[in-house]
């Protein structure tokens, strides 16, 4: 593993690196493993408290000293990437040049943001003048914006170190918003996470904003993340991870005294449709590119293409042979922590009790997965409810329609995803519209004639969709539209200007 004496291995609290007595060891797929603490309840409530407290000044700073300060925690990023590089490859098994796209990935949406608020359009701003004469009562002067909402609560994502972890995604929003963030690390990657974290408090000391502005707590138990949901002092939390910890995280937010939103991003098998003109166009090519959609980063993306349905008869099985003879060179590769790899074996073994497997390839080696392909009827997909359950890692099904009729059930048969995709051409035009009300309501992105592993940072995306892939279908947790999960409207009603906030005053 590379030089741990950049680390201190210990919680960032109101700006100090502070120990705890309880420690855990990474378990890094090369090199040696480093001590880091592991914090619980009373640490996560010294950073909450801090964060409390930061959101005071932090809360009401500009626009522009926020912009500023993404700006310069994607710097201070930037500058630790050799680093961060090194750590996050032996952390995880991830190839470097994986890892050099997601920090350019993630300094792009710390930048994004900063660019988004710079403009403005976010806050919503609405102004009804008061009307004196109006009869029979008059009209109060209203005005409307929108407002961050407080200290926010992030998980980190085991599987991006960088873009879906401690400056990923959820904490950019969160603090383009406005709102300090305590954030829960992820302990598949705690030095990767460490050198992000000092990143950030370089960028908050550079701006001379509150030391509680982000807060940092490692920890590989469950006591940390229970603590940070259930504290009153937090209004929101962003999550990305797996169905059964979020679930959970989820009900604790629901049965708060006070209850809060909670963005659960739990993962997907998001289905992939080949219509019969596209099938008998280029239905090799489409099996070959599914293939290496499928085991892109071991099969371990949220959007990973789990699940392909395609027709019966000689072109859906040139559509099989394709895509089994690209898995056929793929070899055993590591991924992201050994319970990862325990769960993905356990999938696949679960899987092959009710679906015939297609592929043959023996046992991997520790903490290393196989692709694994399996097939079966649509009749069977709609029999067996738990074919459905998401395979984390390079596996998937296929589904063989026998009738147009057959596809628009199966498709009836899935619960939400964040993503669905339509293989077509030309001649699919009629087949597509009928499938569209069916995949609206299933999926947050709907895609042609692509792959969904790819996810863009930009103005229009959506990442999210109707539970089970999220717990709020109103939101997403990549693009700009993630900012307005972290605020609320608050109207102002016949309110001194000197009492507005900035951006409502008309001065």
């Amino acid at each position: 593993m590379a030089d741990s004496a950049a680390l201190t291995g210990h919680h960032l609290i109101a700006g100090e690196w502070v120990a705890s007595s309880a420690t855990f060891s990474s378990d890094p797929v090369t090199g040696e493993a480093a001590t880091f603490c592991s914090g619980g309840a009373a640490e996560i409530d010294a950073a909450v408290k801090a964060a409390e407290e930061a959101f005071a000044v932090y809360g009401w700073t500009d626009r522009e000293t926020r912009a500023g300060f993404l700006e310069t925690i994607a710097d201070e990023i930037e500058a630790r990437g050799a680093d961060l590089t090194a750590y996050g490859a032996a952390e995880t098994g991830l190839p470097t040049a994986r890892l050099d796209g997601e920090r350019g990935r993630t300094t792009g949406q710390l930048r994004m943001f900063a660019d988004h608020i710079r403009k403005g359009d976010y806050l919503d701003r609405r102004h009804d003048s008061a009307l004196t004469d109006r009869a029979p009562l008059p009209r109060p002067d209203l005005r409307m914006i929108q407002r961050p909402v407080g200290p926010v609560g992030v998980f980190g994502a085991s599987n991006f170190p960088l873009a879906f972890s401690t400056a990923g995604g959820d904490t950019a929003a969160a603090l383009a918003a406005g709102c300090p963030v305590v954030y829960k690390g992820h302990p598949g990657h705690p030095a990767t996470g460490e050198l992000v974290a000092q990143a950030i408090a370089a960028a908050v000391t550079k701006c001379g904003l509150p030391a509680g502005t982000f807060g940092f707590v490692q920890s590989n138990t469950n006591e940390a993340g229970e603590a940070l949901v259930r504290h009153p002092l937090i209004q929101a939390v962003g999550f990305t991870g797996s169905y059964r910890g979020g679930k959970a995280l989820f009900d604790i937010a629901m049965s708060r005294p006070v209850p809060i939103p909670f963005f659960g991003e739990l993962g997907s098998i998001n289905p992939v449709f080949v219509l019969p003109a596209a099938l008998a166009a280029r239905g090799g090519e489409i099996g070959t590119g599914w293939a290496g959609s499928l085991t892109m980063g071991v099969g371990q993306f949220c959007t990973n293409p789990g699940v392909v349905i395609v027709p019966q008869g000689a072109e859906g099985d040139a559509l099989r042979d394709a895509a089994l003879a690209a898995l056929a060179a793929v070899g055993p590769q590591p991924m992201l922590t050994a319970g990862t790899a325990k769960g993905y074996a356990a999938a696949v073994a679960h899987t092959a009790k009710a679906a015939t497997c297609l592929t043959t390839a023996g046992e991997a080696p520790a903490r290393h997965a196989v692709p694994a392909v399996f097939e079966v009827t649509g009749a069977e997909w709609i029999a067996t409810p738990a074919l459905a359950e998401e395979m984390f890692g390079p596996a998937a099904i296929l589904i063989r329609t026998a009738s147009p009729e057959e596809t628009l059930e199966v498709a009836k048969s899935f619960d939400g995803q964040l993503t669905v995709t339509l293989q077509m051409d030309a001649g699919d035009t009629e087949a597509a519209q009928a499938l569209m009300p069916t995949f609206e309501r299933m999926a947050g992105r709907i895609l042609a004639n692509g792959f969904p592993t790819g996810v863009e940072v930009a103005d229009a995306m959506v990442h999210g969709g109707p539970f089970p892939a999220s717990t709020n279908f109103g939101a997403t947790s990549v693009g700009s539209l993630g900012i307005r999960r972290f605020l609320r409207p608050v109207s102002f009603q016949n309110i001194p200007e000197a009492l507005l906030p900035g951006d409502l005053r008309d001065s």
